[in-house]
Order: C-alpha cells, then sequence, then structure tokens
C-alpha cells in the first residue's frame, strides 16, 4: 500500500505548531477527557490527514495495478496541555487516560464498517519524524489491513490451527521462564526484548492473559498497570534513544466481511493478542533501517534488557 500526493511534514518550530492550547482551542474537538470542564487529552482532526472520512474508495483498475481513494479517518491524540512534557514525564493516572483514549478511539471507529483496521501510533523525536513538538500520538482507520498486521494475523492463525494455542501467550509464557529477556513487570504486564529483535532495544508490551482487543480489556486487567510499566519503560528507554516509534497492534475490524478477510479468521479471538510494539531509534544504528523488512541488529535482545533493567526509571 502506497499513499501518493502526501508531501513529508517538516517539524514547525513551537510557536507555528497547531497543537498549542490557544491554537488547539479553535479545533473542533472529536473528543476530549474529561468530557467536561479544563481537558487533559483532546482528540482533533489531523490537519494534513492521509486518510479523508468523505467520498467513496473508488476501487479501480489501472493497467496490471489496483488504485483506490484515501478513505478511512485521521485523528490526532493531544496528550497533554501542557507544551513541554513528554509521557516519559506523565505521571500513572495521565498515562492512563492516555491509554483510555486510545481504546475508546478504536472502539469508536471500529463501528464505521467500512474500517477494517485503526491503527495507534506516537513517533516520539525528530528520528522518527514527529510532526510536532507537543506530546501528541495519532489514529488511523484504513479501508485495508497493513501488511505488518497481515503478517502477524497469517502466522498466529497458522500457529493455533497447528497446536490450538496463541503463539503470543506462548511466547509471554516462554520470556518468563527464561527471564534473560524480561525488562519489567507490572502485575500481568510484561515488557520484555524481542527474540531476534528488529532494532537495538526493541520493546513489546502485553499482557499475560489472552485478549485479541487493546480496546475492550479483560475484567480485572487494570489499565493502571499497564500505564505505570509504560511511564517506567519510556523514562528507560530516554536514557539510551532520542527517539522512537510505538504502534498499538489490536484485532482488525470484523464487521466487514469482503475482501481479504472475508471467512478467514474464524479463530481471530483465539489466536490474536493484542500488544504494544516500541522500536527505538539509536542515532548511530541507522543501518536497522536500511534495507525494508531486513534488519540488522548489533545488539542482542538479552544484552538489552539487561542494561534497561539497570536504568533507574525514576530518575
Amino acid at each position: 500500500m502506497v499513499i501518493l500526493g502526501q508531501r513529508e511534514a517538516v517539524a514547525e518550530p513551537p510557536e507555528q505548531s497547531p497543537l498549542d492550547p490557544p491554537k488547539l482551542e479553535r479545533i473542533p474537538a472529536i473528543m476530549t477527557w474529561p468530557a467536561t470542564g479544563p481537558w487533559q487529552v483532546r482528540v482533533v482532526p489531523h490537519p494534513e490527514p492521509l486518510y479523508h472520512v468523505e467520498g467513496d474508495p473508488g476501487r479501480l483498475a489501472e493497467g496490471i495495478y489496483d488504485k483506490m481513494g484515501a478513505l478511512g479517518a485521521h485523528e490526532v491524540v493531544v496528550e497533554t496541555p501542557q507544551h513541554d512534557r513528554r509521557l516519559s514525564q506523565f505521571s500513572d493516572d495521565e498515562m492512563e487516560r492516555v491509554l483510555w483514549v486510545w481504546a475508546s478511539r478504536i472502539a469508536d471507529l471500529k463501528k464505521d464498517a467500512r474500517f477494517k483496521y485503526i491503527s495507534v501510533f506516537k513517533n516520539q523525536g525528530a528520528l522518527a519524524g514527529e510532526e510536532w513538538p507537543h506530546a501528541h500520538s495519532q489514529v488511523t482507520a484504513t479501508i485495508f489491513v497493513p501488511r505488518r498486521i497481515k503478517y502477524e494475523l497469517g502466522s498466529a492463525h497458522e500457529w493455533f490451527k497447528d497446536k490450538e494455542r496463541c503463539i503470543f501467550c506462548d511466547m509471554v509464557r516462554h520470556e518468563e521462564k527464561q527471564g534473560k529477556r524480561i525488562v519489567d513487570v507490572q502485575g500481568h504486564y510484561y515488557a520484555l526484548c524481542t527474540y531476534a529483535s528488529r532494532v537495538p532495544y526493541e520493546i513489546w508490551m502485553l499482557h499475560r492473559r489472552h485478549n485479541h482487543t487493546f480496546e475492550q480489556p479483560r475484567p480485572g486487567s487494570n489499565r493502571r498497570q499497564l500505564a505505570a510499566l509504560l511511564a517506567r519503560i519510556f523514562r528507560r528507554l530516554e536514557k539510551v534513544a532520542p527517539a522512537y516509534h510505538l504502534v498499538v497492534h489490536t484485532a482488525p475490524s470484523t464487521m466487514n466481511k469482503k475482501g481479504e478477510m472475508a471467512g478467514y479468521w474464524k479463530t481471530l479471538a483465539d489466536d490474536y493478542h493484542w500488544h504494544i510494539e516500541i522500536l527505538p531509534i539509536l542515532e548511530k544504528r541507522s543501518k536497522s533501517y536500511s534495507i525494508k523488512e531486513v534488519y540488522f541488529n548489533a545488539e542482542l535482545p538479552e544484552q538489552a534488557a539487561a542494561n534497561l533493567r539497570a536504568l533507574d526509571p525514576t530518575s
């Protein structure tokens, strides 16, 4: 999937950011938390969206190629009204609010049968292509399932078909026994450096109990624990990497029965497992990103996990 005609955004100086509170107040909000009174988290339409809610996909063939309109949604989650704060500086309460808003937007956009997948992602730092310095993340809804997610779904489906177990649950149990790649734990939430990490200090965050949808926590999941763990991980990563990409991986929508998902994921609730992936960017290790889908990583995940465990997340 390639989106054509969209210019690369260049980070604007702070005084020009559309996320500055005075300018932000003039943009109609999609949602705010709390719903009344001074807001703590605010969701607004992206000022230069990749996808547009209005219109028709207009699917057509152009010779041997497939072409369609950029139908979807593109939103910005403004994570705090304070312009000079990063997620690593958030309290557990503030982090939990952001998680709640992410889940709320996924659940709401999944109600639109046109959308097959909802992505939540965050680009932190100039090296990650951060659009504005004000703390923010983004939500997109697309009429296709991203390639990376389709690959995960296919692998999880094949594993379940063969073993009748979730591959992600197996991974958590294995890492729990090994211990050497686990960075931190809070309740039933685990942060670990994945086996054969794609980039130095790559971290996945998973719940030990099975659940395929991030936006619908299981009873007793206690998202405050995830918020506390995520805040500590950000504080650790800030000591080793100037930038990172974060992506929430959740199950696709099952409302649309056409296309690539038609009749294929009958075991989706059993074989997929939501998780958060964080890919740090180390300025001197750009080779990790040099070839698409082929990664070079000089930092063993076991050593990366040990290095991160040794860092004090409270300082």
